[in-house]
């Protein structure tokens, strides 16, 4: 039996998840700005800002120190059925280790949370925390600023054997110790069959007249560029200034033209399902709610790629239970552990093995693209390049001119 009851449906456990936000930290040319403005602030003209091993050295305590402190976003963990102050695999991960675990979810926005942190990690002080999660984007920030301890792989087996495939190697973590995904979403195309045809392709999107004026895409910049390039044939995660251009170009075109509405957070979900607009670029769990409750409402993996995303564990310097966070990362890194926090959350889980596990808890769960996506659709998805603080603003400066134009 599962922990969290649902109801009936033909996509189980995704109905009545409330969504949570985590890559809707944009809105339109307002929130490009002030993600422009957290990049400027977290880069190299910020004294002190740039950290490295020797400039700022953390103790491990956690031979003495049966303790863990864990920051986590709001919903992102399983609870008890009927009590939601307890935690299943959080409880029996402390009765197996010994390790007392005070986790909050404390972690409602990556901008905001960024805005805690940033002083102290600057100057090489704790934040009181010893993992906190990210998503890639933000991730990346950190890790590049030299704010992030650096894992011990040898405690890391599960991870070492689990990790899908997909998400090794990525351009900001290429030895996979810095930033281990909790869970994975993609981002690519979605329609509402209710008002309109079939949807296969970027360039529909972009040039259908059916279409014009009946779309939207999203104001985050990686997962509307990062599908922009796929289709131009270029590799998100390795691609020049010149690609990135091309790529831009199609899309100013685009709303030059009317074919763009705007550029939405999560809230361009409640207008597809209305049928207010056609087609959008989307994420994959907001469809996955929506076609819930009306099949016609179909999410697209274009062939020329998707979007993969992560939301990262990391452990910050200054944190001083390295080793007891390795041993809680590791742990949800065990097939049946993952399955029953992906039978709660819902999001792609990222350990392979959890699949058959999963099997045991709840076949249709198990049978959900969603959390498992086949091996064809992973072969499709991407993930996008790292960029330092130069690179980040010029493309995000490019990228605010055409969504507020």
């Amino acid at each position: 039996m599962l922990d969290r009851p649902r109801p009936p449906h033909p996509l189980p456990g995704l109905a009545g998840r409330r969504l949570l936000p985590r890559r809707a930290v944009l809105r339109g040319v307002a929130g490009s700005a002030a993600l422009l403005a957290s990049t400027t602030l977290a880069g190299c003209g910020t004294p002190g800002a740039r950290q490295t091993e020797s400039s700022c050295v953390s103790e491990d305590l956690s031979g003495t120190e049966k303790t863990l402190v864990f920051s986590n976003w709001p919903q992102y963990l399983d609870v008890a059925e009927g009590d939601e102050t307890r935690r299943p695999t959080l409880e029996a991960f402390e009765r197996r280790s010994g390790i007392q675990v005070r986790y909050t979810e404390d972690i409602n926005d990556n901008n905001e949370f960024f805005g805690k942190i940033r002083n102290q990690l600057a100057a090489c002080e704790p934040i009181g925390r010893d993992i906190i999660v990210l998503s890639d984007w933000m991730a990346a920030r950190v890790i590049n600023l030299g704010w992030v301890q650096r894992l011990d792989a040898a405690r890391l087996p599960n991870i070492g054997r689990n990790l899908l495939t997909s998400l090794r190697n990525r351009p900001y973590d290429p030895d996979n110790v810095l930033a281990i995904p909790w869970q994975s979403g993609l981002a690519g195309l979605a329609y509402n069959g209710r008002v309109t045809g079939e949807l296969r392709t970027v360039d529909e999107l972009l040039n259908r007249p059916d279409l014009k004026g009946r779309v939207t895409a999203l104001a985050e910049m990686r997962d509307t560029m990062g599908l922009l390039l796929c289709a131009g044939g270029h590799d998100p995660a390795n691609f020049t200034p010149a690609q990135f251009d091309e790529a831009l170009e199609k899309l100013r075109r685009a709303v030059r033209d009317g074919q763009i509405r705007r550029f939405t957070g999560n809230d361009y979900a409640a207008e597809l399902a209305r049928g207010d607009i056609a087609a959008c670029v989307a994420w994959s769990g907001d469809v996955i709610q929506l076609a819930a409750s009306d099949a016609r409402i179909r999410f697209v993996a274009p062939d020329s790629g998707v979007m993969l995303y992560s939301d990262n564990m990391l452990v910050p310097n200054r944190a001083t239970h390295r080793a007891n966070a390795e041993a809680l990362m590791d742990y949800y890194y065990e097939p049946a552990v993952a399955a029953r926090l992906a039978a709660y959350v819902n999001y792609i889980c990222p350990v392979q093995g959890a699949q058959a596990e999963m099997e045991k808890i709840d076949p249709e769960l198990a049978t959900n693209p969603l959390i498992f996506p086949d091996a064809a659709l992973l072969a499709r998805s991407r993930v996008f390049m790292a960029l330092d603080e130069a690179r980040e603003r010029e493309y995000e400066s490019k990228f605010a001119q055409v969504i507020g134009g």
